[in-house]
């Protein structure tokens, strides 16, 4: 079951008999920084949270790295279930603690292990304070579940955070602006200090909205791969010079060969890669634009002028 390091939580303004990150301490628990455990102790921040998650009664919602359980009960107040995803066993163990023997208990399922490496259940909503060595991932593992899920409200490192929601010609516009926009909606909606967390992480840290584009695009994602890895190996480089690489320019050779077999079609004797390469920037202007620059419809039309000349990527 999906393994999730746990996560940074905020303590509970409240004593409880299943209290929070005080009753973790007082047992002795230290948290684990190579599971990304940073305790967010802002209450405020969990409830605003969930309120961008705009959650219905209904909803079954997926969380990673619950940790001790702050935002975890928060959860479930409002929802039908939640899906608590965590990597340590001794976070399992104080989160299954807080709920027992609540009406709760009923509502919470808990899967031990590494998220990355099983499949995701079924959710509506995902609400988590992410254990940060695991961000890109994640991000693009839900992108890619079926089915689609309404939203996912997700506390990230600061830069992270903004090369998501990063427009062209911004400094921290790259592939992972580019690739996630492709497939979703993404909006920064808030800060939070690095003094919000204990221990406090050595970064700063935003919450992101990520709601995925129903349907997505309909292209082949590993062309789109391909194309892009080559445009970004040196975003502030013009295409042109991109794609003069000797490297560049033997990968899709061996390709184009490929596709001509697959489809029967001769390749004439005069065929000259690097000359066809040319030909294709000029046509719609791409000779001089930089990566860095360009948006979700330049690349989507320079890859249709590639793919319709039989040039792929992958």
């Amino acid at each position: 079951m999906p393994k999730v390091k746990s996560e940074k939580k905020f303590r509970n303004h409240k004593q409880t008999a299943s209290s929070t990150t005080g009753a973790a301490a007082q047992q002795g628990l230290r948290f684990n920084k190579d599971f990304g455990q940073h305790i967010l102790k802002n209450p405020l921040i969990v409830t605003s949270m969930i309120e961008k998650a705009a959650l219905q009664p209904t909803d079954t919602v997926l969380e990673i790295g619950p940790g001790t359980g702050n935002m975890t009960i928060k959860l479930l107040e409002k929802v039908k279930k939640v899906i608590a995803c965590e990597v340590d066993p001794r976070m399992v163990a104080e989160l299954q603690k807080r709920v027992q023997g609540t009406p709760f208990q009923n509502k919470l399922e808990i899967r031990v292990g590494d998220v990355l490496k099983n499949d995701l259940p079924f959710f509506d909503v995902c609400v988590a304070n992410m254990p940060y060595q695991i961000s890109s991932p994640f991000v693009f593992k839900i992108l890619m579940h079926r089915p689609f899920f309404k939203c996912a409200i997700l506390m990230f490192q600061r830069e992270f955070a903004l090369r998501l929601t990063a427009k062209p010609g911004d400094k921290l516009y790259c592939r992972l602006s580019l690739n996630t926009q492709l497939l979703a909606r993404v909006d920064h909606i808030m800060k939070v200090g690095k003094n919000n967390f204990r221990p406090p992480p050595k970064v700063e840290s935003s919450v992101v909205r990520i709601e995925p584009k129903n349907p997505p695009p309909p292209i082949n994602y590993q062309e789109w791969d391909g194309l892009t890895r080559i445009a970004f190996n040196r975003k502030n480089k013009t295409l042109g010079s991109e794609f003069k690489s000797s490297n560049v320019l033997n990968l899709l050779e061996k390709n184009y060969k490929i596709h001509c077999s697959l489809n029967n079609k001769p390749i004439p004797d005069s065929f000259d890669m690097k000359a066809k390469v040319e030909e294709i920037l000029t046509k719609n202007n791409f000779q001089e634009k930089r990566a860095r620059m360009m948006d979700i419809d330049d690349f989507l039309q320079l890859l249709h002028d590639f793919n319709s000349e039989g040039i792929h990527f992958s």
